[in-house]
């Protein structure tokens, strides 16, 4: 299982409209992925260590079995997905691929 986490730099003068992201966008990949993408959340940044501002104002995090299953549901759409951003924020976003080895309920 690998995780595609989206990360959007907290910065002077970044704007992000969080209900259009969880409401709107994150649905979207969802609904262009299908069932390649198992399930997704969406974090709000509320403060970084002792009390300074978050380093970023909000990700996203795709759970997905595989690089390539990533690659392949997410590809041909990526153009109408990356059109979406100037919607909710003028960040640019920090994209991470990682290999999740411990996920527990």
């Amino acid at each position: 299982m690998i995780k595609v986490s989206v990360m959007y730099p907290n910065a002077q003068g970044v704007s992000f409209d969080h209900d259009y992201y969880k409401t709107t966008h994150m649905p979207l990949v969802k609904s262009k992925m299908g069932k390649a993408l198992h399930h997704y959340t969406v974090d709000k940044g509320l403060a970084g260590g002792a009390g300074d501002a978050p380093a970023f104002v909000a990700m996203g995090h795709l759970l997905v079995d595989s690089v390539e299953a990533f690659q392949a549901a997410f590809g041909p759409h990526a153009q109408e997905i990356m059109a979406d951003i100037p919607n909710y924020t003028n960040a640019s976003p920090v994209i991470v691929i990682s290999e999740v080895t411990v996920e527990k309920g």
